[in-house]
C-alpha cells in the first residue's frame, strides 16, 4: 500500500518536472487540459542502434517475436517529431541478414519462447555431437543466442539437472502433458548464478 505522503511527493515531483498537475476537491489530480508529452527526441546514432537492435531481433527470434519487434518499431517512428525519419533501408550503414528465417531453428524458436512465457514442459528430440536422438522431458527456462547459435536451456527430467540444447540439433519441438513437478531451486537466475560461477 502506498501512503498518502508518498503520493504528495509523486505529485510535486511531477510539477517540478514541468508537467501540470493540479488538484480538484472531490475529484482528485488532473492534467491540464491540451496538455501532451513531449515528442520523443533521439540522435541519428541513438535511432541507428534502434534500427540495428530491431532488426536483429526480427532477424534471428521467431515469426511472432519478428511482428513485435516491428510494431514496436511503427510505434516509435509515429512518436518522432515531425519532419523526422526513420533512416531508409537503402541509407543504413549496418545491415542485418533475414536468412535466418529460412532456417529450421525460425519456427521452433517461437514455441521454446511461447513455452518459456506459459511455463509449460517441452518434448524434444535432440541430437547429440554423435548423432545419438534422444527424447527429453525439458522445462524451458530461457532462450541465449551464442554468436550465430541459439541455445535453449532447459531443466531435463531425464538428468535431473540444467541442460543446454543446441537449438540446430533439435529436430522435433512439442509443448508435453508431463506434469511433473519442477524443484524449487529451479529458475533462470538460479542456472545463470551456477553458469557463471563454473565459467
Amino acid at each position: 500500500m502506498v501512503s498518502e505522503r508518498t503520493i504528495y511527493r509523486y505529485i510535486d515531483d511531477l510539477s517540478i518536472s514541468g508537467i501540470p498537475v493540479y488538484g480538484e476537491p472531490g475529484v482528485g489530480y488532473r492534467l491540464s487540459e491540451g496538455f501532451e508529452l513531449p515528442p520523443l527526441q533521439l540522435s541519428a546514432g541513438e535511432l541507428e542502434a534502434l534500427i540495428t537492435g530491431v532488426n536483429f531481433t526480427a532477424s534471428l527470434t521467431g515469426k511472432d517475436f519478428a511482428a513485435s519487434a516491428h510494431s514496436l518499431l511503427s510505434k516509435i517512428e509515429a512518436a518522432l517529431p515531425s519532419g523526422s525519419e526513420i533512416i531508409s533501408s537503402q541509407d543504413r550503414v549496418v545491415r542485418v541478414p533475414a536468412h535466418h528465417r529460412e532456417s529450421e531453428v525460425y519456427p521452433l524458436w517461437s514455441k521454446a519462447h511461447t513455452a518459456i512465457r506459459e511455463k509449460r514442459w517441452l518434448s524434444i528430440d535432440y541430437m547429440s555431437l554423435s548423432e545419438d536422438v534422444t527424447v527429453r522431458t525439458v522445462f524451458p527456462l530461457g532462450l541465449f543466442y551464442w554468436g550465430g547459435k541459439w541455445t535453449l536451456s532447459c531443466w531435463c527430467e531425464l538428468r535431473g539437472d540444467y541442460r543446454d540444447f543446441r537449438m540446430d540439433r533439435i529436430s522435433k519441438l512439442e509443448f508435453s502433458e508431463y506434469v511433473g513437478i519442477l524443484p524449487e531451486h529451479v529458475s533462470l537466475p538460479a542456472y545463470v548464478e551456477i553458469k557463471k560461477y563454473k565459467s
